[in-house]
């Protein structure tokens, strides 16, 4: 019997269709027509269970998933026992407290002997504890941001993304209490089989990441700035440099972090680069 990989991901919100678009980043075509619960791949010995997230670390932990695509943010809340495996890249939030823009409250101390809407009581109670202040949670499910216009509460601990939602309910952010990506969590006891596909798995989720950090340029150099440009563009090795057909340039091809490209840029431009390509890359193997 072929071992098949169980791979966990939120039927639906804001990390569904970050998953199923890394997945086939990844070459793994998953279809979920008709809204199912339960789908094989088609090329890759992968099997998708569509689940809350909430539900998901305890599905992993109780290997009815073997992996699981979750937000930091619901791992630390449903502290299960779980390895986090890698960071995806997307879903990128804050959990934060906030406050209503006209009350009383203007700094973490001043949360004390008030009420707290939340939909992550563990996180914020552990948060609280650490900065020694003591204030009543109030759990809730859905709807945070509505809480303290209705009375239920003084401030909110709920996620951020743009802030839109703050604003729209005249909220401000007080302090963030924990940041959060998606994460690939793994069962702690997978068979080696199950492991092996993993580890096929996070290679081709590394060579995706690593290409959306790094792009291919392509430049011309006058050859008595040579050294200057290469030291500017180290690559994955070294730097690939050709003749030109004009005589005393060179043609450089290299890979530069998005984190440091325009300031890569400016420094080529300063040191005499010309005709300056930048070429998206699909997969990076290194």
């Amino acid at each position: 019997m072929i071992e098949t990989l169980k791979v966990a991901v939120q039927k639906k919100g804001r990390l569904y269709d970050g998953s199923l678009a890394l997945l086939k980043e990844c070459g793994i075509e998953v279809s979920n027509g008709n809204n199912q619960l339960r789908v094989q791949a088609a090329n890759f010995p992968l099997e998708v269970f569509f689940l809350r997230d909430d539900d998901i670390p305890e599905y992993v932990q109780d290997a009815v998933a073997d992996i699981g695509f979750v937000g930091e943010n619901v791992i630390a809340e449903k502290n299960k026992q779980v390895d986090p495996v890698e960071k995806l890249g997307f879903g990128k939030c804050r959990l934060s407290i906030a406050i209503p823009k006209t009350g009383t409250i203007r700094s973490t101390n001043d949360l004390n002997d008030k009420k707290i809407a939340t939909s992550y009581p563990l996180i914020l109670s552990n948060f609280l504890a650490q900065k020694n202040i003591t204030a009543t949670i109030q759990e809730i499910s859905g709807s945070v941001e509505i809480a303290p216009r209705i009375g239920l509460a003084d401030a909110i601990c709920d996620l951020v993304s743009s802030g839109s939602t703050l604003f729209n309910n005249e909220l401000s952010e007080l302090e963030t209490v924990l940041t959060s990506e998606a994460v690939l969590i793994s069962n702690k006891n997978l068979s080696a089989e199950k492991q092996t596909l993993l580890n096929k798995l996070l290679f081709r989720i590394r060579a995706v990441k690593k290409a959306k950090n790094n792009k291919y340029v392509l430049l011309n150099a006058p050859n008595d700035k040579l050294d200057a440009i290469v030291k500017l563009l180290p690559g994955m090795k070294s730097p690939t440099i050709l003749p030109l057909a004009e005589s005393g340039w060179s043609s450089v091809h290299s890979v530069i972090s998005e984190n440091d490209f325009w300031n890569v840029i400016e420094s080529l431009k300063a040191n005499g680069a010309q005709g300056i390509l930048i070429v998206p890359i699909e997969k990076m193997i290194v």
